[in-house]
């Protein structure tokens, strides 16, 4: 701790004497050094460890911060649930999936009392800035406690690649290499059976995931939310594939894909003590009514989870660190209430309103000038 290392280079002799206490603050490179808290929200994803090690790293080596996480996201900063980060903590974790924090998707306002006991963690730890990992949800509650006054700066996460404000987000590039490599091995079975395989992965509300797995694994279909699907003009499109002998076709289909209003009945959802739809299983509906339709026999397979967990791409690795850094520069900047995001080649500050004022969807270019001339 910053504090403890003052008071024995005071009482030694080595190091100037500066007042010892919850606020006591150094100086290094012409800023004054903080007290700084990090934590992980919403869902896990590869990278999430990359980020608290460059946020540590950039603190303590750069402005000589005091650093502690806050265990599993909001809930942490509500219960006043914190561990010390140092450099030597962090070590051997860029390469680790998930995140040593712990994650979870608590929001302090709709907690009873949540928002005064953050607050009250906050200034009881004497902390000077937060640094805010996380998606939409955790993002959202960051934007919330700027407008009540809290130093906070976030950084994107989620493997949707949703988050307005930035062309990436951290997970995003890892969740679409694992689904690639796992339709490029779909292609092989179907293509020894003559097989229709649909494959299911993540996007609630968007399609990111789908269309780039779809385009990099050379998918037939794509189905995303941005856009109602017909199943029977799919089933004809595919019918026409396999009389003209292909012999194998992928349907990449984003968890929260809808048909169009009238032509298929899906189940009521399950709704999560988040209110959200559970979500799912429209890889097995799509697998059994492309079945009947183009009377070809066809396979589902649900990535789900396998997305989120193991090793990050390098991209993802470099992405994560070069959030990190610029989040801890932001807080030094006293940019609180922004958050740092990719746009093409350097990472750039946005307003937290801004960039959760709605979901970043697939736009319609890249589903025209794109999509529709590779996937057939």
């Amino acid at each position: 701790m910053v504090a403890a290392r003052l008071q024995r280079e005071a009482a030694a002799g080595t190091g100037p004497v500066r007042q010892v206490g919850p606020t006591a603050r150094g100086e290094r490179n012409g800023t004054e050094a903080m007290r700084l808290g990090v934590l992980t929200g919403g869902g896990d994803c590869p990278g999430l460890n990359a980020a608290i090690r460059a946020v540590v790293r950039k603190a303590t080596v750069t402005f000589d911060d005091d650093i502690v996480g806050f265990r599993n996201g909001w809930h942490g900063v509500v219960e006043d649930d914190a561990i010390p980060l140092d450099v030597a903590r962090c070590r051997g974790i860029l390469p680790r999936g998930g995140t040593i924090l712990g994650t979870s998707r608590v929001n302090p306002f709709k907690v009873a009392g949540g928002v005064d006991r953050a607050l009250a963690t906050l200034e009881r730890r004497g902390i000077d800035g937060v640094v805010a990992i996380g998606g939409e949800g955790t993002l959202s509650v960051a934007r919330r406690l700027a407008e009540t006054g809290v130093p906070v700066v976030g950084i994107p996460k989620t493997i949707d690649n949703d988050v307005n404000g930035t062309d990436f987000t951290i997970g995003f590039n890892t969740a679409v290499q694992v689904a690639v490599e796992a339709i490029d091995r779909l292609h092989t079975t179907a293509e020894s059976h003559d097989r229709i395989m649909v494959c299911e992965v993540m996007g609630r509300h968007v399609g990111w995931v789908a269309l780039y797995s779809g385009l990099a694994a050379g998918a037939a279909i794509v189905l995303v939310p941005e856009e109602p699907f017909d199943l029977p003009v799919v089933a004809k499109h595919l019918g026409r594939r396999h009389e003209k002998g292909r012999f194998a076709s992928i349907v990449v289909v984003a968890e929260g894909a809808k048909p169009r209003a009238g032509t298929l009945e899906l189940p009521p959802p399950e709704i999560d003590e988040f209110d959200h739809e559970r979500l799912g299983g429209i890889g097995a509906i799509v697998a059994r009514e492309l079945e009947q339709l183009t009377q070809l026999e066809c396979r589902f397979t649900i990535l789900g989870h396998v997305l989120r967990g193991g090793t990050p791409t390098a991209f993802d690795r470099i992405l994560a660190t070069r959030f990190g850094i610029a989040a801890v520069d932001a807080i030094h900047d006293r940019a609180f209430g922004d958050m740092v995001g990719l746009q093409g080649s350097t990472i750039e500050r946005l307003s937290l309103a801004e960039a959760t004022g709605e979901l970043k969807r697939l736009d319609s270019g890249l589903l025209d000038d794109v999509a529709r001339i590779f996937l057939d």
